[in-house]
């Protein structure tokens, strides 16, 4: 390979890591073309990029990008692919889909909300992590729930109270 090519695919495969938040190694070699065709096809509907690339310019990759992934760079041996996205979780809930079939894909490695994870055993992990905006909402439904019950019980009571006025108007 030419070292211009080198270069041009280094540099693209930085830009797509900056560009996603998320960063996910994981080992997809040995699938055949439909295991691989449905990992592609879960990844596309979840919104997850998926690129298959040579550990030496993936290496390259990450110590040029913007985050801190050293820590990612012990995990490239073997066949090494890249699933990146914008939701912490996406790429875990498609790995562990696709898992429930076959073997494959394996966690290597994976960069979320700002931390490592190392192994395959963090995929479970990985699953479960909610999202800044998920937790935004919880956040949000949590301040809302007691101003609900008061605004509610308000309502509820406002037939009852004008019921006793009335009673006791009518009583005189």
């Amino acid at each position: 390979m030419r070292k211009e090519l080198k270069k041009d695919i280094i540099d693209s495969l930085t830009n797509s890591i900056n560009e996603y938040k998320h960063v996910y190694i994981t080992d997809i070699a040995e699938l055949d073309a439909e295991s691989t065709y449905a990992l592609r096809k879960a990844c596309f509907t979840k919104q997850v990029k998926l690129i298959q690339v040579k550990n030496t310019l993936l290496k390259l990759a990450l110590e040029q990008a913007e985050g801190e992934y050293t820590e990612l760079l012990d995990v490239l041996k073997g066949s090494s692919s890249i699933m990146l996205s914008d939701t912490g979780n996406a790429p875990a809930k498609v790995i562990k889909e696709i898992r429930a079939k076959q073997d494959k894909p394996i966690l290597k490695a994976a960069y979320v909300e700002e931390s490592i994870y190392i192994g395959d055993s963090e995929l479970d992990n990985l699953v479960n992590i909610k999202s800044k905006e998920e937790l935004l909402g919880d956040i949000v439904s949590l301040l809302q729930s007691p101003i609900k019950n008061v605004i509610s019980s308000l309502e509820s009571g406002k037939n009852t109270l004008s019921g006793i006025v009335k009673t006791l108007s009518e009583k005189e």
